[in-house]
């Protein structure tokens, strides 16, 4: 039984501290003090929301602390772009 509480305890601790190093998303009117590491890009969401996780997943793939998103386009599905921060 102990093992059990262990391991729930364990998984709550995890989820929350991989949330804490998730690239955030700012508005591109406070990037002034970030240091600007690049650009990313994605494409084929549904969703306003599906193109932010997807945006978000690339620039924490990339290192990222922040991005923001520049632009978005709806041509059949959605696609976007972002300038990624340190």
């Amino acid at each position: 039984m102990k093992t059990i509480k262990y391991t729930a305890i364990a998984t709550v601790f995890s989820a929350l501290s991989f949330g804490a190093f998730a690239a955030q998303s700012v508005n591109p009117t406070e990037t002034n003090g970030l240091n600007k590491v690049g650009v990313v890009s994605a494409d084929g969401a549904m969703t306003l929301d599906g193109l932010e996780a997807k945006l978000a997943a690339k620039a924490e793939a990339a290192g990222a602390s922040r991005y923001a998103i520049t632009s978005a386009n709806t041509n059949n599905k959605i696609s976007g772009t972002a300038v990624i921060y340190k």
